[in-house]
């Protein structure tokens, strides 16, 4: 071959593989720089998050560069609950989202293709408690008999954990009406006679008892509830089967936040006042749950478990078969 025709070849072979490259997007842009250096198939995903603790990881993982030394840029966006994300992460709008392994599990039991792809969150005592205000004739959960109770999304961990309460105060769910409204909204609504009560979780709890003299008249993570498993990472299960780096990448660098955020609460409390718009002296105030850094189908299988008993669900939920499996 002479050399015209090598560098003829060389060229032909270049514009082969740009064209492949292209194709291999289903008409998208061609792949970043850093999707050619690190073979992610897609450099920037879009993450729902509650403003709350909950989520931490994520934006220690963004302030760290956690996600950056994977080649991803991770933009948050603000969620009310993994009930109203689901159709997000379902149409696209969201890559990965936040979500309460209750809604999650409900999804799941309807037909819906979700996987779970990290662990987030679990209860602790007080970190998720019914509230009243300080005038409020509401003494015990028995007295939320007739009465509106607030929560972020129906039908998910919120109502359940309300639930259950109800239960061991001889009560059922029909015995109150639920209804919504985001967390950072709760207080004032409560206040202004739009509802009886809540179910608040922090930094609400701290900052509403400030701010309003609300008062807890049950912790909702005890009994059958006590270290309930609460919160999670997922994603739709063809997104996981097509981004399988991407997801890798995600996974890695927020298990590397979430070991940080369970071993050192300082880290936490300088993070919550960036997306929760709560200031430093109630970060440091707050009570804070667990900080799991691995899935853990035993331990998820409890809430499945409360919600076939709850009626929530008809039929059992294996839990494993929920999790997500990488190969990225």
């Amino acid at each position: 071959m002479t050399r015209n025709a090598r560098s003829r070849a060389a060229v032909l072979g270049v514009s082969i593989a740009l064209v492949l490259a292209g194709c291999g997007g289903g008409g998208d842009a061609p792949p970043s720089p850093a999707a050619d250096s690190t073979g992610l198939e897609k450099t920037t995903i879009k993450v729902g998050a509650l403003p709350i603790p909950d989520p931490v990881a994520l934006y220690i993982a963004n302030a760290k560069g956690f996600f950056k030394e994977e080649g991803l840029t991770v933009e948050p966006v603000t969620i009310t609950g993994g009930a109203a994300a689901l159709p997000q992460i379902e149409s696209g709008a969201l890559d990965i989202s936040q979500t309460n392994y209750v809604s999650t599990f409900l999804a799941v039991g309807q037909g819906k293709k979700i996987k779970l792809v990290a662990d987030m969150y679990q209860a602790a005592p007080n970190t998720f408690n019914i509230m009243v205000p300080k005038d409020s004739p509401i003494k015990t959960v028995a007295d939320l008999k007739g009465k509106t109770v607030l929560v972020n999304n129906l039908r998910n961990i919120a109502t359940l954990a309300v639930t259950s309460q109800l239960k061991a105060a001889g009560l059922t769910e029909i015995d109150v009406k639920f209804a919504e409204k985001p967390f950072p909204e709760m207080g004032n609504a409560i206040n202004s006679g739009q509802a009886d009560a809540g179910w608040i979780t922090e930094p609400f709890i701290t900052a509403n008892t400030n701010a309003l003299g609300f008062r807890s008249i049950a912790d909702t993570m005890t009994g059958a509830t006590a270290d309930l498993p609460i919160a999670g990472w997922m994603a739709t299960e063809d997104w996981a089967k097509e981004n399988p780096k991407t997801l890798a990448a995600f996974q890695r660098a927020i298990s590397k936040a979430q070991q940080l955020a369970s071993s050192d609460r300082k880290e936490i409390e300088a993070m919550l006042p960036t997306y929760t718009k709560i200031d430093a002296k109630t970060a440091a105030a707050i009570t804070l749950g667990a900080y799991p850094t691995a899935l853990d189908a035993a331990r998820l299988q409890k809430v499945a478990d409360l919600m076939l008993e709850y009626k929530y669900l008809t039929s059992p939920i294996d839990v494993k078969s929920v999790i997500a499996t990488t190969t990225g």
